[in-house]
C-alpha cells in the first residue's frame, strides 16, 4: 500500500461567511483528495473532522496535513486521515 501526504491550504475559505467555513473546509478536503488521487470514493477519517472543527465552525485551521492511503489495489477507493496537526511557526524578526 502506498501512502501520500498532502498539505492543503484552507486560507481561501476565509472569504466565505463565518458559519459556513468548517463545513466547506471538509468538503474542500474531500474534493482535493478526489482530484489529486483520481479516486471515485474518498473516505475521510474522523480525525480530520475533529481537527477542522477544533476551533469552532467559524475559524478552521489555515493548513491541514492529510495522509492518503489506497484501500483497493486499483486505487478507486482511498482513505484520508490527519497526518500531523500543523502549528504556526514562530516568526523571526530582523536583528537590530
Amino acid at each position: 500500500m502506498s501512502e501520500f501526504i498532502y498539505v492543503i491550504n484552507l486560507s481561501r475559505l476565509y472569504w466565505t461567511r463565518r458559519y459556513r467555513r468548517a463545513g466547506r473546509a471538509v468538503s474542500y478536503i474531500k474534493n482535493f483528495v478526489k482530484r489529486h488521487t483520481k479516486a471515485e470514493v474518498v473516505i475521510l477519517d474522523s480525525s480530520i473532522n475533529e481537527y477542522v472543527f477544533s476551533r469552532r465552525y467559524d475559524k478552521p485551521p489555515r493548513r491541514v496535513a492529510i495522509a492518503v492511503m489506497k484501500v483497493d489495489p486499483e486505487g478507486k477507493i482511498v482513505k484520508a486521515s490527519l497526518a500531523a496537526p500543523i502549528r504556526p511557526s514562530a516568526r523571526v524578526r530582523g536583528s537590530t
